[in-house]
C-alpha cells in the first residue's frame, strides 16, 4: 500500500539521522548486494542506500530496481542517497506508531 504524504514526512524525519547501510557501486545490484538489501530491510525496516553512479537516470533505475526486487517502498531520494522502507512481519517499535491500521 502506498505511503500517505503524512507517513512519508514522518519516515523522512526518522531517516534524517540514519547513515547509509548499503552502497551500490558501479556493478549495480548483484546477487550479493540483493541479499545485503534484504538483510538490512529485515533488520531495520527503514534504511538509507547510497548509489555511487554519477548519472541521474542510472541512479533512478538502480533505485527502482532495488525497490522492485525487495518489495520496498521509496520514501525519499536526495542526490545519491535513497531512503527505503519495507515493513517487517514483526513490527519495529520505533516505527509502529506510523503504521496504518
Amino acid at each position: 500500500m502506498p505511503l500517505s504524504a503524512a507517513q512519508r514526512r514522518q519516515y523522512r524525519a526518522l531517516a534524517h539521522d540514519l547513515k547509509p547501510v548499503v552502497q551500490v557501486g558501479d556493478n549495480g545490484i548483484s546477487e550479493g548486494l540483493q541479499q545485503e538489501l534484504e538483510r538490512a530491510l529485515d533488520d531495520h525496516e527503514l534504511i538509507k542506500v547510497k548509489i555511487a553512479s554519477t548519472d541521474r537516470e542510472e541512479r533512478r533505475e538502480l533505485i527502482d530496481e532495488a525497490c522492485e526486487s525487495t518489495g520496498a517502498e521509496l520514501v525519499q531520494v536526495i542526490g545519491k542517497v535513497a531512503v527505503l522502507l519495507r515493513r517487517a512481519a514483526e513490527p519495529n517499535p520505533k516505527l509502529s506508531n506510523l503504521r496504518q491500521h
